[in-house]
């Protein structure tokens, strides 16, 4: 299946690893010109090359953002426009806030878990609607967790934020939808990333057992019995925002190998 996206400008938000550096690559592949970013430029640099390397697609470029920047979001912007000529697909992205329940936070750690798991999204959102108005099509995707459909243990910052952006999601779509712009959300089970395995281990150290228990542990409640791949993940999300993709909006999407029992 051709999936439309030869030539077409991207954005990737927090791209320089993980689910975003996996999701960039799969665009890439598939001929997009694709923008990364992420706060680090060491990484960013050596994700470029990488990406550049493994699909043999020069169009691929990055640009330093901190998500919690409004500025870096409407450089960002403006760099791919410049660089690309317009925006045609958004993907939100962002890391997770610390675990931890709720007497763990005061208010300034519920501010920033605000301006990086919903605030970015609103504010790259922003930027990239004239764009998209202007072309009439576009698709955004955004990406939060398995806890917009049922809420994960420790994790209260992102519970909270992760489902703000659904709701997003949804209002928007009703909004957007006579522009021709979709918007979708996606989360990930227990992906192989950094962040899981982060999550993983304290909470392998709160139990006082090994990393690896954890995980085997974890593994024996998910149906498909292991841990997804980021490329797996990475998949789907490019298949949202292509153009074999005309008519889904406003929806939301587990990849989790059957993990989340919740309707």
């Amino acid at each position: 299946m051709d999936l439309g996206l030869k030539g077409k400008s991207v954005i990737v938000m927090a791209a320089s690893k993980g689910l975003g550096k996996a999701t960039a690559l799969q665009f890439a592949a598939e001929g997009a010109h694709v923008v990364i970013s992420s706060r680090k430029e060491d990484d960013l640099i050596a994700t470029t090359r990488e990406i550049q390397e493994n699909t043999s697609n020069q169009n691929v470029s990055y640009k330093t953002c901190d998500v919690t920047n409004p500025q870096d979001i409407k450089t960002l912007i403006q760099f791919a426009v410049e660089k690309y000529g317009t925006v045609d697909v958004l993907v939100n992205n962002a890391g997770g806030p610390p675990a931890g329940g709720f007497e763990d936070f005061d208010d300034d750690a519920w501010q920033n878990a605000f301006e990086l798991n919903l605030l970015s999204y609103v504010r790259a959102i922003r930027e990239v609607l004239p764009y998209m108005k202007q072309q009439n099509r576009g698709h955004i995707i955004n990406f939060t967790s398995s806890s917009i459909k049922q809420t994960l243990d420790n994790l209260i910052l992102s519970n909270t934020f992760r489902a703000g952006v659904v709701g997003l999601a949804k209002s928007l779509s009703q909004e957007l939808a006579k522009d021709n712009i979709l918007i979708n959300t996606i989360g990930p089970g227990r992906i192989a990333t950094e962040r899981v395995h982060e999550l993983d281990t304290i909470r392998a150290e709160k139990l006082g057992v090994t990393y690896d228990e954890v995980k085997a542990s974890t593994e024996k409640s998910i149906p498909m019995g292991r841990y997804g791949n980021p490329v797996e993940f990475a998949k789907q999300a490019v298949f949202l925002c292509s153009s074999a993709n005309t008519y889904v909006t406003g929806q939301t999407l587990l990849v989790d190998g059957g993990l989340v029992k919740a309707l």
